[in-house]
């Protein structure tokens, strides 16, 4: 099974930590949230993995080097002439991902208690080009999913402001769910990132662009226990959290 992490971030929330080291260095509980996410991954059953990089890119090489890739097959995307957001990563690594084969998107600064093979093999009898984990977490931003828990818009709450243009949010159309990180992808999905899609551009633009015609679907669970690290507050918070999923 293949994943790809989201490795290559400036990580300006943790400043002055990112100072000196890309943020999927930075140690939590002791080891950087990088190698939680790799050996979550390789517990769940992925054995080839992409990583991609951008800041201080050549110390995520040289981190996985000293751990000789803890024995699964790691490609790097290098990112570090342009970063290229989330969509935009992820097209660079398409061809690391050719076949029928899906793949796993994880972002390196979430911590979830969630079972990844669970979500892989929903994904695959789906039928969807992609199938997000979404919960029912407190935000004030929601991806909203019809009753069939297909992607069709996004608002934010606060604002009132909706995704795509022209979308009109109707609360007893869609169900709100908060996006996790997590998502899974089919090769079938790259055919929709045509001409318009190129250069850095985020990969929830891209869904919410093409929820009408590719078939963007929700993994939606009412528990999911999770943290993003990639903030100093929650960051504190990490070492009880771990401890908490070990005793699950």
């Amino acid at each position: 099974m293949k994943a790809m992490i989201f490795a290559a971030g400036l990580g300006t929330r943790l400043k002055p930590l990112t100072d000196h080291m890309p943020k999927a260095l930075v140690p939590v509980n002791g080891r950087p949230m990088l190698e939680h996410v790799i050996l979550k991954l390789k517990q769940s059953g992925f054995n080839e993995l992409v990583i991609n990089i951008h800041h201080f890119g050549e110390q995520i090489i040289d981190f996985l080097e000293a751990n000789q890739n803890f024995g699964l097959t790691i490609h790097i995307s290098d990112e570090r002439e342009q970063l290229l957001d989330t969509g935009g990563g992820i097209k660079k690594a398409a061809p690391f991902f050719q076949g029928n084969e899906p793949f796993l998107i994880h972002n390196v600064d979430i911590l979830s208690d969630t079972d990844l093979k669970a979500l892989y093999e929903s994904h695959l009898h789906s039928g969807n080009d992609a199938t997000l984990l979404a919960s029912k977490r407190t935000t004030a931003r929601y991806l909203l999913f019809d009753k069939q828990a297909y992607l069709r818009g996004w608002v934010n709450k606060d604002t009132r402001q909706t995704k795509p243009e022209g979308f009109e949010y109707d609360a007893t159309k869609y169900q709100e769910y908060a996006f996790s990180g997590i998502h899974v992808i089919s090769p079938s999905l790259f055919r929709y990132m045509d001409e318009r899609w190129k250069g850095k551009f985020p990969i929830m633009d891209f869904y919410l662009q093409t929820c009408g015609e590719a078939r963007i679907g929700g993994c939606l669970t009412e528990e999911l226990h999770l943290i993003d690290i990639g903030k100093p507050e929650t960051l504190e918070k990490a070492a009880s959290f771990l401890a908490e999923l070990d005793q699950e």
